[in-house]
């Protein structure tokens, strides 16, 4: 049986907003190219959600959580599925605790969870392949095993403190700065931490994260057993640590020319590197280009100790043996 290969590209530079980056739309149009002349995808299975023009899907949180269930929805077993984010990511007071999320144009949030959610639902013997070059990126799928990581193999002594210029230059999102956009979304001068989740659902109701939902319609509470975690085959690969922000650079200059640092990363790692590369691989070699061009976080990796070893997107050696 023939297998297909799957993506998702979602790209928020989040324009003329005091939120605006400069490098996400360039990332994922650079990772589409990229899957089409080196990993097999076909264009028609390529689905690309940008919010700098208007001639494509724009990037909600409805469109992307949409966008995903569908290309699960359609997989079978060998199929690979991928999903590259390039955007704001944070962490936020959601439920007991703070949460991971990624932040969609419109600040309908994905969090951990609904990514955990969403790789229960890949059909045995396909994968789904995460890059999500965001801040507090690490440990976007819930539950997934740490590989690399702050915890694991390959931790960096010198990790270095964020300064003000780098987080200026990152795709950081503060608390304050989310309450604002919430703020004027839903007319609540008042509005503070605590009234986050309550403000989401009254945005998005029954489009909102699955932890926003579970607060106000009784939702099952989530249940990490369903997925058998140690055997998944969802694989994160995170622009950095949950606890670091990942950077939106433009050495040149021109904002034209602007990319997320650990999505070029692996466009670099990629390009020197001509076959098959493995996750754990790539990861540690992105890693070690940011420490060289000195930027403060450092890319994890989060999947089953098998996949930690399978290559990249499951590329094939063009090689006879």
């Amino acid at each position: 049986m023939t297998s297909n290969k799957y993506a998702v590209l979602v790209g928020c530079n989040y324009p003329n907003t005091q939120n605006e980056l400069h490098g996400c739309v360039n990332d994922v149009v650079g990772m589409k190219s990229t899957l089409l002349t080196r990993f097999g995808f076909g264009k028609e299975n390529i689905e690309l959600l940008i919010d700098t023009d208007e001639s494509y899907t724009k990037p909600t949180g409805e469109n992307i959580r949409k966008a995903l269930l569908n290309m699960v929805g359609k997989a079978k077993g060998g199929d690979v599925l991928f999903f590259h984010y390039s955007g704001h990511g944070t962490i936020i007071p959601i439920h007991h605790h703070k949460d991971e999320c990624i932040v969609p144009c419109d600040f309908n949030f994905l969090t951990d969870e609904d990514f955990r959610e969403i790789v229960n639902q890949v059909p045995e013997g396909a994968s789904f392949t995460m890059v999500s070059d965001s801040c507090h990126s690490g440990g976007l799928i819930d539950k997934e095993i740490e590989q690399i990581g702050p915890h694991g193999q390959a931790q960096t002594a010198n990790t270095c403190e964020i300064t003000e210029e780098e987080r200026k230059k990152s795709k950081f999102l503060p608390l304050d700065s989310i309450l604002q956009v919430l703020r004027e979304k839903t007319g609540q001068a008042e509005l503070e931490g605590d009234d986050i989740k309550t403000a989401l659902f009254d945005l998005f109701g029954g489009n909102s994260s699955c932890k926003v939902k579970k607060q106000f319609e009784g939702v099952r509470e989530f249940v990490a057993e369903q997925a058998r975690v140690d055997e998944d085959m969802g694989i994160l690969l995170s622009g950095c640590q949950s606890d670091e922000t990942s950077a939106d650079a433009c050495p040149s200059g021109n904002l034209e020319e602007a990319f997320g640092a650990f999505t070029n990363a692996i466009q670099m790692v990629l390009g020197e590197h001509p076959g098959p590369i493995s996750n754990k691989e790539l990861v540690l070699s992105a890693r070690k280009l940011l420490l060289r061009d000195e930027y403060s976080q450092h890319p994890c990796l989060y999947c089953s100790n098998r996949n930690a070893d399978a290559n990249f997107l499951f590329e094939q050696s063009n090689n006879p043996k």
